[in-house]
């Protein structure tokens, strides 16, 4: 191979890496964007795409707020299972597994305020 033909084919590859490494590299959402976790965020993930491996940031007062990972039922009722994982340092990052994850404030009142998002990662 002479030295042209090895610039070239070393060009291909490293773009070929760059292009990959852009498309498998996570995105970072700040859930409610400059409004943070708050109540009426349930609309938020709406026109948004997640991609599993995503990272979302639950921002909010400590004390005020709190971050559950609920299922569907969780989620339709706003009452978490015993045992759910919840967040409560006020700045949460939570990755995306692949398929839909449910998130409430399992504060009274605070979901059922729309303080809870539903987020579908492919």
């Amino acid at each position: 191979m002479d030295g042209r033909s090895y610039i070239a084919a070393l060009a291909l590859i490293c773009l070929c890496l760059s292009y990959h490494l852009e498309i498998t590299a996570a995105t970072e959402f700040t859930v409610g964007d400059s409004a943070g976790w708050s109540f009426n965020v349930q609309n938020w993930p709406n026109g948004k795409s997640f991609k599993a491996g995503d990272v979302l940031v639950f921002k909010y007062g400590q004390g005020a707020h709190n971050v559950v990972v609920v299922d569907a039922d969780g989620y339709n009722s706003c009452k978490p299972k015993s045992g759910s994982k919840s967040y409560t340092s006020g700045n949460d990052k939570i990755a995306l597994a692949a398929g839909t994850s449910y998130f409430i404030c399992s504060y009274p009142g605070h979901c059922d305020a729309g303080m809870k998002i539903k987020v579908v990662a492919n």
